[in-house]
Parts: C-alpha cells; sequence; structure tokens
C-alpha cells in the first residue's frame, strides 16, 4: 500500500475529501505495492479505490474523470530496496564518519533505475520481480553488470544469485525492455579477457542492449587495496583498446558507438577526452560518460558571452582532475572579465588524495584551500559538491562556508560561465 502525504488543490482527489495519511491499498481490485503500482494503477480514468483513512475507517470510493484530468493524490516516497550484494568495491566500505547520510544507504532499487537511471545489479530480484518490469514496461533498465562469466561476477558481488545476469537481461529484452549496462573494471578481477567476454555476450543479445559503459573503479583512502587497487596507466590504456575495438564493430553494424569509456578512463590513461560525436545521444552523462566534454564545450561557447565584472579577482574552485582543465582555460576567461582568474584545485583529505572529482569536494577542504576570502574578489563554487539541502559531502553548510569566505562574494554553479553571466 501507499500512504498520501499530499492532496492537490482543486482535484478531483480534493472534491472526494480523501484525507493526507490516508493508505491506497488497491486500485480496481489490483494490490498497490509502492509509488510505481500507484502512478501505474492512477491512470485509468475510472477508478476503484480501496483505502483505509487515516482513522483506520475502511474507505470504498468509486471514481469517474475525464480523460487528462488530474487525480490529486501524491503518495509518500518508497522505501528504498536496499543491496544484497558485498560487491569487492563497494562505496560504502570508502566512506569515512561525517558524511552526508545518504551515503550510508546501499541502494539497489528498480524503482529508482526506472525513475533517475540508477544502476541495478537485479540480484534482489526473482522471477516475479523481473516479471513486474516487463508487465510494467519499466524501460529502459539502468544495470550494473560487471561481467557475464558467472564465478567472476559472483567473486565481484559476493552473491552466488549474480551468476545469473544473461539469464536475467535474458528475461527483460525478450520482455521488449531496453538496458543500459555498465562495467566498473576493477584490474585483476573484470579487466582484460574477462572485459572482452563480457562486451562479447552483451552484444550478442542484440540492440536491446543499447549501451554499455566501462567505468574504472573509484576508491578512497578507506578502502584502496582492500581487495581492489586503481587501474594503472596502462591497463587504462588497454581498456579503451578494449572500447574502441568494440566501438569500431558497433559503427559498421548499427550505426552508434554502443560502448563507451566512461571520462575517469581517459583522465587515467593520460588522453584527452574525445569530442562529443564519440557520445551519440549524450543519454550517459550522469554515468560521468561525456560530462567532461559538455563541460569543456559549453564553456569554450560561454566565453563569448561573457562580460567584464566588477570584482577585483575570480578564484574558481575544482578537484584536482579538472583543474588542468580550467587553466588552461584561465586566460581567456580573465580577458572576457577583465580580471584576474585564479583555478584553485582542493585536496580531498577527507577520502585522499586518489578523489579528485569536484563533487565530492568537502566543504571544510574548500575553506582550508582558499583561506581568508577578500573585498571585492568573487569566489565560485561546483554546485555538484552540494546536495539538495545545501550541505557538501562532510555535512557541511554552504551557509558556514560562505560565512567562513566573507567578505568575498561566494556563487555556486553546475556551469561556471553560466554563473558568470550573472555575476
Amino acid at each position: 500500500m501507499v500512504r498520501i502525504v499530499e492532496v492537490q488543490s482543486g482535484s478531483v482527489a480534493e472534491e472526494l475529501e480523501i484525507e493526507i495519511g490516508t493508505r491506497i491499498v488497491r486500485i480496481n481490485g489490483e494490490r498497490v505495492r509502492d509509488g510505481i503500482d500507484f502512478t501505474f494503477l492512477v491512470a485509468d480514468p475510472e477508478l476503484t479505490l480501496e483505502a483505509v483513512a487515516p482513522d483506520g475507517t475502511p474507505l470504498r470510493l468509486e471514481v469517474e474523470r475525464d480523460p487528462g484530468e488530474v487525480m490529486g493524490l501524491v503518495p509518500a516516497p518508497d522505501k528504498v530496496r536496499e543491496c544484497a550484494n558485498e560487491c569487492v568495491f563497494c562505496f560504502i566500505e570508502g566512506n569515512p564518519k561525517g558524511v552526508r547520510d545518504s551515503l550510508w544507504l546501499r541502494d539497489d532499487d528498480f524503482r529508482l533505475s526506472f525513475t533517475y537511471g540508477s544502476y541495478v545489479t537485479l540480484t534482489n530480484l526473482g522471477p516475479r520481480g523481473l516479471q513486474r518490469l516487463v508487465d510494467q514496461k519499466l524501460s529502459p533498465v539502468y544495470v550494473s553488470v560487471h561481467a557475464t562469466d558467472p564465478e567472476v561476477r559472483q567473486r565481484l558481488l559476493k552473491n552466488d544469485r549474480a551468476g545469473l545476469i544473461m539469464d536475467q537481461l535474458r528475461t527483460l529484452l525478450e520482455g521488449g525492455l531496453e538496458v543500459h549496462a555498465q562495467v566498473v573494471l576493477c584490474p585483476g578481477w573484470n579487466d582484460g579477457v574477462h572485459l572482452d567476454r563480457t562486451i562479447e555476450d552483451l552484444w550478442s543479445l542484440g540492440p536491446g542492449i543499447r549501451s554499455l559503459s566501462v567505468v574504472p573503479v573509484g576508491l578512497t583512502r578507506y578502502n584502496l587495496n582492500r581487495p581492489v587497487r586503481l587501474l594503472t596507466k596502462g591497463e587504462a590504456l588497454d581498456a579503451l583498446a578494449q572500447v574502441n575495438q568494440a566501438r569500431s564493430r558497433a559503427h559498421q553494424s548499427r550505426d552508434f558507438g554502443w560502448c563507451y569509456a566512461a571520462d575517469e578512463l581517459f583522465l587515467t590513461a593520460n588522453r584527452p577526452p574525445p569530442g562529443l560525436d564519440y557520445y551519440d545521444d549524450e543519454a550517459l552523462v550522469e554515468n560521468g560518460v561525456g560530462a567532461l566534454r559538455r563541460f569543456l564545450d559549453d564553456f569554450d561557447s560561454g566565453l563569448s558571452d561573457l562580460a567584464p565584472i566588477p570584482v577585483s579577482g575570480v578564484r574558481i574552485v575544482t578537484g584536482t582532475s579538472m583543474a588542468p582543465f580550467l587553466r588552461e582555460r584561465a586566460g581567456r576567461l580573465s580577458t572576457a572579465l577583465e580580471a584576474p582568474v585564479e583555478v584553485v584545485p582542493v585536496k580531498n583529505r577527507l577520502f585522499g588524495d586518489t578523489v579528485t572529482v569536484a563533487g565530492l569536494l568537502p566543504g571544510q577542504d574548500i575553506v582550508d584551500a582558499l583561506g581568508e576570502g577578500q573585498e571585492g574578489e568573487l569566489v565560485l563554487l561546483p554546485g555538484e559538491a552540494l546536495n539538495g539541502d545545501a550541505l557538501f559531502i562532510d555535512s557541511m553548510p554552504l551557509a558556514e562556508v560562505t560565512s567562513r569566505l566573507a567578505p568575498a562574494r561566494v556563487e555556486i554553479g553546475y556551469e561556471v560561465t553560466a554563473t558568470l553571466r550573472t555575476a
């Protein structure tokens, strides 16, 4: 069942005097298991709702709506289905104390895959769960495959059900769903010949496997070499060659790339990111595939729109991996703004220097790297380092960082040039 947390004004639900806290048990005789069920079932214009009022009174409501008329019931967020695996590279094991609460959640929920593009392993779904995906056409599904060899995948995920992945994928594809797959590449575990097999197996399933992303494992100082290590430059180059071979075949057979190396793989291999055409429709940016190229292109194209700003200087905060790209552009940015521009790469002391992205920068490390703020200067902080509650990864509020950098002016933005246009 689902519990109603909001009744929209002017809606059918308000006319029926449905109260907040009402629990919806069945719709048209079908059991409501969660918000996905509710969304699908409530779409019918003729509804029979079996519910329980906040005081425990059973309710049976008959509803007839015009097509497109809003029902107006908002259910509470579903409890997230947690992971049943003990992956050898699990990010939870890399967390220090004091990070945001959300980082301790071991989520592996197919509903988040459908609604947000989160990757899931499918190990906590039996035949009925897979059939539900098919019945409700929850497509595309984003699947962390990692390896198609059953023994290798079982070793990586420490789950006996992990070896069923090829049969599970066939079930989804035969049901008409599409899948985006990913491999988190762990040297000595699923690289080399194992990556070749994974690429071949997924390709053999046909065009229903819409993409394969190859992402190098990310580790912090808390789980480095326990038991997985980072890729070397040579190993990253080898993986890029394997990806490129797969891409060559895909272009010849299906007229698009299909297999994509994540940004971090290019950085580890010390290779420049490819052009935007490498990424086809850019559907995988949230998985770190093409985000760097898009940022750089947007930055470069946005420079021509900038005008001088009345500041004594600009300091741009970023992670150590992004700093070289911003430094290459700092001179042109300074010319456009008619103000000195300094790029400030922040070393991540909380997670360790193996973590180089701006999105995981702690507030304390940012403050320490910047030192005192100066009157008249503009400090640009990476927006991806903050969550919806304006907290950095170490739970430091943005307000505290801003206060400690006073009297400098602090701005937040996902795109530096977009922020400067309004600065």
